[in-house]
């Protein structure tokens, strides 16, 4: 029998339909990685090995009877420890929140998951809120990666990408405010999607506003489709949500290599010589690039030409975190992480004209971007300009640097714009460390990018990815 850890979502649905191994022998082996990696890397907050089980035996009976309840029915799912899921608290990382229940309630993708018979692995590491692209906090510790337990998995969906890397179920949960599913999708060697805005309910409302998204961590670009065709279904609790998809999202992946032939790609390897890109990195993302040519794409070195909207998505995101902690204790504030604990100083001191200044500069970047992409099908970048560092900091060791968002720039003016983006693993620095591609689309485009991180993951991108533990 194949390592059952090993194998997507796609696979594992393919052998629950041919008998070939049962739901609750995959959820066995995956409890089992969670359990043998969790002390190394700290993935997770909590595994719940006993429902998962359960709902395993469920699934394996649904499955002998030939009536699974879709197509994630007995696949292991993780579930970022920001988006409610119903039976056990969702602490967000902050020793501010209490683990008293009720507990009845499913965030509109984690309902959706249930609802096709999905078996939840446990919740995972989230820095405190989400607030920051590196996955520590007081009150779980740190995470690390899979490729390197020595070394960040990146964040603030952290937990997930390494949970996904390390072989503890194909799919997770994450959410996206600045990076957050696309940051450790390139450290941990693994897939993500940031879909567009509204593509994917969200309930509860973020306190971030519309900067926040919900999206897919998973193995490969056909995971990932299988399930946006499952979590993007509308929910009356999210009133921004867009509403029922047209097509699906599986079928946009038919056409395979084909789907490339004749797109019109952007590559911008440094925005302009604006961000200095670790040379590995460069050489992977070039390597990338030169794949989609050989696929047919037609592409071009050039520059979306925006300024760095950094101090508009300071504004932003600082006022929402500000926002979070208002009403909070001198105590509770006393246990925040420190970083976020000066954000939130920060946020609340700015005024609503600065949030609305920030407000116009971001729907300036979006309307720039709409025109850029009448020019391009595809924008891409590299995810992120250097590979995994120290665990436990928010910026690198002798960097110089204060915030995560100075490591992050080809991540966040995406989410100011709201356009899908997606890190497409492909390749390594000299250590072994994972790099992504970003491969960023217009607005409602998140089926092309989908068919083309696709395309590259059947054209072998992954090839030379390293191992994890």
């Amino acid at each position: 029998m194949s390592d059952l850890t090993a194998l997507t979502a796609t696979q594992l649905a393919a052998g629950y339909e041919t008998g070939d191994f049962s739901p609750t022998e995959v959820t066995r082996a995956a409890l089992e990685r969670a359990a043998e990696t969790q002390e190394r890397v700290n993935a997770f907050v909590r595994i719940d090995q006993e429902a998962a089980l359960r709902q395993a035996e469920e699934s394996t009976d649904r499955w002998r009877r030939g009536e699974p309840l879709g197509p994630v029915d007995g696949v292991p799912v993780t579930v970022k420890d920001i988006l409610l899921q119903r039976g056990g608290p969702t602490l967000k990382g902050s020793q501010a929140v209490s683990g008293e229940g009720p507990w009845d309630e499913d965030a509109p993708s984690v309902a959706r998951l249930r609802e096709n018979g999905a078996v939840f692995l446990g919740k995972t590491t989230t820095p405190e809120f989400g607030w920051k692209g590196v996955t520590d906090s007081p009150r779980h510790g740190a995470t690390g990666n899979p490729h390197a337990p020595d070394r960040t998995a990146g964040g603030s969906s952290g937990g997930s990408a390494a949970a996904v890397a390390a072989g503890a179920g194909p799919l997770s949960l994450g959410t996206d405010g600045g990076g957050s599913v696309r940051i450790p999708a390139s450290f941990c060697g693994i897939f993500a999607l940031k879909p567009t805005y509204g593509r994917v309910p969200i309930y509860p409302a973020s306190a971030f506003g519309t900067l926040a998204h919900v999206g897919p961590m998973t193995r490969d670009a056909e995971d990932a489709a299988l399930l946006m065709d499952i979590i993007s279904s509308p929910d009356s609790r999210d009133w921004s949500h867009l509403g029922p998809v047209p097509h699906s999202f599986r079928g946009a992946l038919a056409a395979g290599a084909e789907g490339v032939r004749g797109l019109r790609v952007a590559y911008s390897p440094d925005f302009g010589g604006r961000v200095r890109v670790a040379p590995d990195v460069a050489a992977a993302v070039g390597k990338a690039v030169a794949l989609l040519e050989e696929l047919g794409a037609v592409v071009e070195e050039t520059d979306p030409s925006f300024t760095d909207p950094v101090e508009s998505f300071h504004t932003l995101w600082f006022s929402g975190a500000a926002r979070v902690t208002q009403h909070f204790s001198h105590d509770q504030r006393a246990g925040l992480d420190p970083g976020l604990r000066d954000v939130c100083e920060d946020g609340a001191a700015r005024s609503a004209l600065d949030y609305l200044a920030a407000v116009d500069e971001r729907m300036a970047l979006g309307k720039h971007m709409g025109a850029f992409h009448e020019r391009y099908d595809l924008l891409v970048t590299p995810t992120m300009p250097l590979t995994a560092f120290a665990a436990g900091v928010e910026v690198p060791e002798g960097s110089g640097m204060e915030r995560w968002t100075e490591w992050t720039p080809f991540s966040y003016p995406f989410n100011m714009t709201q356009q899908p983006a997606a890190s497409v693993p492909c390749g390594a620095d000299e250590r072994g460390l994972p790099v992504g591609v970003q491969l960023v689309g217009a607005r409602h485009a998140d089926a092309l990018v989908l068919s083309a991180a696709h395309a590259l993951f059947e054209s072998g991108i992954t090839s030379e990815l390293p191992s994890t533990l």
